[in-house]
């Protein structure tokens, strides 16, 4: 009885231990800019920016077709660890993982192609007045 304890703490003790590089670490975003900001040109028209040095990788705004706001961070959420920094597509309506090769909808974030099955990590975006404002 007490090898089969013992073998059921082990057991425990390795399944239950998740990879720790396996997720994005929150870090505090505060970014904001007035949405007739040259950089931000074509948002409004369905067109992803990419905006440095924010995040873990940058974000990436984009305007759905429901016309919201959204921010994502650049990380790839396929091996983390690595802060691989997605990029545009040219069709403006995916991100590709050019480490992974792993394909992210922007519509929400999710994974369009393996090795991607998790979300990119979303941030809180609003708008008042003539600002965007992303934050977490």
């Amino acid at each position: 009885m007490r090898y089969l304890l013992s073998i059921l703490f082990v057991f425990i003790l390795f399944t239950g231990c998740g990879k720790e590089d396996d997720f994005i670490p929150e870090v505090a975003v505060n970014y904001s800019t007035l949405l007739t900001d040259p950089s931000l040109t074509g948002l409004s028209s369905g067109k992803a920016i990419v905006v440095n040095g924010y995040g873990i990788s940058g974000l990436i705004l984009y305007r759905n077709v429901a016309g919201k706001y959204l921010a994502y961070d650049r990380c790839s959420s396929v091996n983390p660890q690595n802060k691989c920094a997605v990029t545009v597509d040219d069709s403006n309506i995916t991100v590709t993982d050019p480490c992974s090769g792993a394909k992210f909808l922007l519509e929400d974030g999710s994974p369009a192609k393996a090795p991607a099955v998790k979300y990119l990590k979303q941030y809180t975006v609003g708008i008042t007045g003539n600002t965007i404002r992303v934050s977490n």
